[in-house]
């Protein structure tokens, strides 16, 4: 069994922040594993926020799902998303088409991706 590291860019990484006593989180984690069997090329985590209270601190996630989406170093979406399978993917594959897409201007989203990038995660 391999040892977790540290994600190296340019991977891309779809992280939802979800909590367990959440229904709506516990309704949507099969909907996002359906998502991440179709890109196998892409990194998908579930971050249960008070497990990992301590990589997301100081940020606060009121509202579920949350995710994260990013490419390289550079985050591209961040917020609440509709628990849908349609959803997800369809953000998925646009960044995946289109590379060059515009930065998510925010300092919270990137702070959080340095630390997610940093820690060893399964």
């Amino acid at each position: 069994m391999s040892t977790p590291t540290a994600l190296s860019p340019p991977a891309v990484l779809v992280v939802c922040l979800c909590a367990e006593w959440c229904g709506v989180c516990r309704d949507y984690r099969q909907r996002f594993a359906q998502v991440q069997a179709q890109f196998p090329a892409v990194r998908f985590l579930w971050i249960d926020v008070e497990d990992e209270a301590d990589l997301l601190d100081p940020l606060d996630v009121d509202d579920f799902p949350t995710l994260l989406l990013a490419g390289d170093a550079t985050p591209y979406f961040f917020g609440p998303l509709t628990p849908q399978t349609d959803t997800l993917a369809r953000l998925v594959r646009s960044l995946l088409a289109n590379a060059s897409a515009p930065a998510l201007a925010s300092q919270p989203a990137t702070d959080l991706l340095t630390r997610i990038r940093a820690a060893k995660l399964p």
